[in-house]
């Protein structure tokens, strides 16, 4: 098989566990995403494991077919996938899809859940974006969204789960106006770890520091990284810079400085503090982020000078020109491995 063809979806008015297939909604690396009804003519949400980068299905078919070399590998993801169903079933939160279902049928696991109606955060930040505002969300709407997003994060972390991929993409806003988070990829860190798999396992731009390096712990820090990047890309229309271009690089402060006078002093240090490359300088708990996002009180809003403006400027343009003299006058290091 030289060219990979995706595993096929099941048909409509398949009906599996009790609940009949309308439509595919959508499909991801990991697996596909169905609108269904139960018994009663309850619209539900099922989500199917089915790693395309493991299993072949032909259209019509029920069972999954894996190879028998990535047979362990699909068995672990499959374990990883019901441990997250099972998770997040204990779990009842607004601001946390809920899981109302899940079993095992056609040899893999299926995972029923609310069915939301509405649009990602993404689609809000791009339609705004378009329409060119000075700002792409008021302050306050940022603050109540992501009050809304940590409540439910905090309970998550309660359960000693993380997310690992916070997003806007995975930031739902309902039509009655409710945040809640959705994607708990547990299986994306399980099959991450083992061995460089299909795609990267992060998103860049969201992905904190320690998600690119295999040797770091992972912990609420991360989830929070991920939070201050949403605001950021809620502030700004974009994501941030990636993980390791700030690190080479780090030009946060800079785009932040630029919003000064249009968001408050308070919510740029909040995104800055969220997005410390250092894991141990960022809020340690969501409680930590929660108390700071919650401060009312006077908002500071110091419009830049047109000094400081220049100043920024100069001071640009300075660490590029070092950069690009260390890089010219760097010598080759002899007999060094290649990153």
């Amino acid at each position: 098989m030289s060219t990979k063809v995706k595993p096929a979806p099941l048909p409509p008015d398949t009906v599996i566990g009790g609940y009949r297939v309308i439509r595919r909604l959508s499909a991801g690396g990991f697996g596909v995403v169905y609108l269904a009804v139960d018994a009663e003519g309850q619209q539900v949400a099922i989500k199917e494991y089915l790693p395309s980068s493991l299993v072949a299905r032909a259209p019509g078919e029920l069972l999954p077919k894996v190879p028998p070399e990535k047979l362990s590998l699909y068995r672990l993801g499959l374990k990883s996938f019901f441990e997250e169903g099972r998770a997040l079933a204990q779990i009842s939160h607004a601001s946390v899809v809920s899981v109302l279902n899940f079993f095992r049928e056609n040899e893999t696991v299926y995972m029923v859940m609310n069915y939301l109606e509405g649009a990602t955060l993404q689609d809000y930040i791009i339609t705004a974006r378009d329409l060119k505002g000075q700002k792409v969300f008021r302050e306050s709407t940022i603050r109540s969204l992501f009050d809304e997003v940590l409540r439910g994060m905090r309970i998550v972390h309660q359960h000693k789960m993380l997310h690992l991929d916070i997003k806007p993409a995975n930031i739902f806003i309902t039509d009655d106006n409710k945040a809640v988070m959705i994607d708990f990829g547990a299986a994306r860190e399980v099959l991450s770890k083992e061995g460089n798999f299909i795609r990267p396992m992060y998103t860049p731009g969201f992905a904190a520091p320690e998600m690119y390096r295999r040797d770091a712990s992972m912990g609420p820090w991360t989830d929070i990284y991920a939070i201050g990047a949403c605001i950021y890309a809620c502030m700004q229309g974009y994501p941030p810079n990636e993980a390791p271009q700030r690190q080479d690089k780090d030009r946060l402060a800079l785009a932040l400085a630029k919003l000064r006078g249009v968001y408050s002093d308070n919510l740029i240090e909040v995104v800055e503090w969220c997005m410390a490359l250092d894991p141990l300088s960022r809020p340690q708990s969501v409680f930590a982020l929660q108390k700071e996002l919650a401060r009312e009180g006077e908002r500071r809003y110091t419009k830049l000078t047109v000094a400081e403006k220049m100043r920024l400027q100069i001071d640009n343009l300075v660490s590029d020109t070092k950069k690009t003299v260390q890089k010219a006058t760097a010598p080759a290091a002899i007999g060094a491995k290649p990153k």
